[in-house]
Formats: C-alpha cells, sequence, structure tokens
C-alpha cells in the first residue's frame, strides 16, 4: 500500500503538540498482534481525542484529528477522573454512542481502542458498530465489551470489511465510559506495501507494544523507525524517497518533542542537545520532506534526531543526503535506512562525549546508512536483484570526519549487520541479500 502521505498542516501539528500514540495493556478482549504486517494504520488515526474539544454531554459534531465525529451523551473529558493518555478521553455516560461523520475508503481489517470506567463508577458495557453505507445501516463488530477497572485496557475488533466504511461506538449499560486511542488498519494484505517505509525490511524485528520499549516500532506517513527507549533516541530508521516527496515547501526548523511516543517513554525535547557540542542530527531528512509543510514538520519530531558531530551532520552526512536526492532526479526511487552505533562521540567542545540532556540520551560513536537505489517502478522488493546497487556507509561521529568525502566510509551491508545487530532487507530472497550485502559500493558519489 502507498501511504497517504497528504496529511492537513493543522491536524500535524495538532498532533505534534497534543497527541500521543499510547501504551497498550492486555485485557481478555485484546487480540492484536504486537509483530510488523502489511496492515497499515490509515493516516491521523489512532484517534487521540487530543485534537478537539466538547465540555457537556449534549449531542453535537466535534471536529478532531481524523474527522468530523457525532457525540451524543458524550463529551472529551480532560479531569483527574479521566483515564486517559495525554490529556483528553472520549467520555460517554447512559447509551451515548460516538459516530464517525466520515467514510475511510480502502476497509477495515482491525479497529484498536484503550477504555476504562470513568473514575469509580460502577462497570459498563459497549460495542462497535460498523457501516458500509455512509451510515444508513449498522453491523455490530465483535462482541460486546466490559469495562469493568479504572486501568486503561485494550480491545481489539478483527474485521473483513472492504470499500468505504465507517465505526459508531455504543455505550450499552453501567456507569460512566472513557474511550480513547482509536485506530483503524486497512485492509490491504499483499505483501510488503509498495513505497512503504519499510518495504525492504524491519530492521529489528520492532514491534508497536509499548512493552518492548527498546525495540518500539514507531509508524508515520514520512518514515518509520525503531525506538529505543533506554538510549533516548532511535536506533533506526527507514524511509521511501521518490520524486513525489520533493517540493518547494521550505524548512520549518520546528523541532518539536514526539508525542507520539507513549507517555511512559523519555521523549526528547528540542533543547536536549543545548550546549551540548552536538547537533539535532536528523536521520530522514528535512530536504527529503519537501513536498508540503505538514511533512516537512515531521522530520523535525525530535525522535528522528542523533548527538551528530557538527561537522558529520553539516558536511558529510549531509553531502551524501543532497547525492541520495541526485540520484531521484536522475529516474530512481530509493529506500534509505539510517541510525547509529556504539558510545562516545567527539563534539565541538573536543573528548569523547556518551551522553548528553543529564544521561538521556546516548551519544553514538558511529552513523551509518543503507540506500537500496531502484529505477522508478511497482513491486519494488521484488525488483531487487544481485545487480542492485545498493550503498552503505559507516562514519565515526567526530569533528574530524570531514577529512575526506562520503564515499570513502562506504563499507558493505554485511559490516553494519555485525556492528548493529540489525538484519536489513529482510524481505529480498536470501540468496540476492548474500550477494549485495556482502559488496562494498564502488558506484558514482556525485
Amino acid at each position: 500500500m502507498t501511504k497517504i502521505k497528504l496529511l492537513s498542516v493543522f491536524a500535524i501539528f495538532i498532533l505534534m503538540i497534543s497527541g500521543c500514540q499510547k501504551e497498550e495493556e492486555n485485557s481478555p478482549q485484546q487480540n492484536a498482534s504486537t509483530e510488523n504486517s502489511s496492515l497499515r494504520i490509515y493516516t491521523g488515526f489512532p484517534e487521540t481525542m487530543e485534537g478537539g474539544s466538547k465540555s457537556s454531554y449534549g449531542t453535537a459534531d466535534v471536529v478532531l484529528t481524523t474527522g468530523s465525529w457525532n457525540f451524543n451523551d458524550a463529551l472529551i473529558g480532560t479531569l483527574v477522573n479521566d483515564h486517559k493518555n495525554g490529556t483528553k478521553a472520549a467520555r460517554i455516560e447512559n447509551t451515548g454512542m460516538l459516530t464517525m461523520n466520515f467514510d475511510v475508503t480502502t476497509g477495515a481489517a482491525k479497529v484498536t481502542l484503550v477504555y476504562a470506567e470513568y473514575g469509580t463508577d460502577a462497570a459498563s458495557t459497549f460495542g462497535l458498530w460498523y457501516s458500509a453505507n455512509s451510515g444508513a445501516s449498522w453491523i455490530q463488530a465483535g462482541t460486546t465489551v466490559t469495562a469493568s477497572s479504572p486501568t486503561l485496557n485494550t480491545a481489539t475488533f478483527t474485521l473483513s470489511v472492504s470499500g468505504n466504511v465507517r465505526f459508531q461506538l455504543r455505550k450499552l449499560s453501567g456507569g460512566r465510559l472513557n474511550i480513547d486511542d482509536f485506530s483503524i488498519d486497512d485492509n490491504i494484505v499483499a505483501g510488503p506495501p509498495d513505497n512503504d517505509n519499510i518495504t525492504m525490511g524491519n530492521p529489528s524485528g520492532a514491534v508497536t507494544n509499548a512493552a518492548s520499549p527498546n525495540n518500539y516500532l514507531l509508524i508515520k506517513a514520512q518514515y518509520d523507525m525503531g525506538y529505543n527507549n533506554s538510549k533516548g533516541e532511535c536506533g533506526w530508521v527507514s524511509w521511501h524517497l521518490g520524486s513525489s516527496d520533493l517540493g518547494s515547501t521550505t524548512r520549518c526548523d520546528c523541532f518539536t518533542l514526539d508525542a507520539y511516543l507513549p507517555t511512559s517513554f523519555f521523549r526528547a525535547a528540542p533543547t536536549a542537545y543545548s550546549g551540548s557540542g552536538f547537533d539535532r542530527g536528523h536521520q530522514c531528512p528535512s530536504a527529503d520532506r519537501t513536498d508540503n509543510s505538514a511533512n516537512n514538520a515531521a522530520t523535525f519530531l525530535m525522535s528522528n534526531m542523533l548527538p551528530q558531530a557538527p561537522n558529520l551532520n553539516q558536511v558529510t552526512w549531509a553531502a551524501l543526503e543532497d547525492y541520495e536526492r541526485t540520484l531521484i532526479n536522475q529516474g530512481n526511487e530509493v529506500f534509505v535506512i539510517a541510525g547509529g552505533y556504539g558510545t562516545g562521540g567527539t563534539g565541538s567542545h573536543g573528548g569523547v562525549t556518551s551522553t548528553v540532556n543529564s544521561g538521556n540520551i546516548n551519544v553514538p560513536s558511529h552513523c551509518w546508512k543503507v540506500i537500496v537505489v531502484l529505477p522508478v517502478g511497482n513491486n519494488d522488493a521484488a525488483r531487487v536483484t544481485s545487480s542492485t546497487r545498493v550503498i552503505a556507509v559507516d562514519m565515526p561521529n567526530k569533528q574530524t570526519v570531514n577529512a575526506h568525502t562520503w564515499g570513502y566510509y562506504r563499507v558493505s551491508v554485511d559490516a553494519i549487520e555485525a556492528a548493529t545487530g540489525y538484519d536489513f532487507l529482510s524481505n529480498i530472497s536470501t540468496t540476492t541479500q548474500s550477494v549485495i550485502e556482502a559488496s562494498v559500493d564502488n558506484g558514482p558519489t556525485q
């Protein structure tokens, strides 16, 4: 599936400021796989309720990040007794309902939400309904769920609905109910999605489960990453770059805390590197997402940064980024995976620095990148052959790195796998991998 990359500027800034990618807790109703698959969460989801406001129970439409929802006997709760991730959750009383006033367009394979009793209210029951005819009629999805705890739990509803579909959540009985983090996975299940950010594979087998904080899969429209909470930074970031990603949008310079990370995780503030002698080094570059302001802004989330020596970030690393875009202008598309390994870099203050931000963020000793170059086309993973150009680099995180051009730092993919423990290009046949991962690129560098 090609990710939908157009998201309104309003939505992305609300999400960056207020939204949270929520920590999930198991419940008897939960049946979600924690393994990565080709099912994708629709752009804008999960609906975190953070982007709207409604302070009374009366019936009204509310514009949220994902679109317009009808709240019937429901409001957006912000009180201490509202059990929520972030600052807001829906609160429903009596037999109230939450109803989407819009359709998603490529069906639904799974709906996931978190729920809890409001305050210390009595247990309640609720269910999920869906409509494939714009709300003219409704069908219940799965079975009724009982909320019997003030602790947030996760309910997962498995479906097989194609085409246009919208959802309605109905409270059926009992005390007041909190609902948060409403997610819809599309129903496209056809191998590695073309142009998906991890078409070439998930290097660490990261999972979207906060119980794996040091190998947490964070999925965005602009890039995917494996986040390492103990190091306070991404382990790897992976993205697709094509001509449609490049436009005339200017660099926003809007560094922002990543509120998509679970609230229990360390989330670096924009000032986390201040005075350290290290740059906020983009992994997915700002210049790779200039098609619109929202996508450019997403590259400035702090989870997409690593502490990089200024001469690495601004000179040698930047030159390789420029070359990647040159490849696009030559009629190619590329898949890029980048990250760091080790501990201890040398920034503008000299010496060796192991951590910044009072020890919360690891300073890598090396920064690496793997680039798969393909002529523009479809079925990308299947088109990789033993003659496909793969560029791998391993650069020291030091001020002296610019003594050489980026081409000097080319190594094999196998060498980076040995240094990081990752498995790159895992969606490619093992026969092809054995060839392209053992080779060191000797192609042009400009």
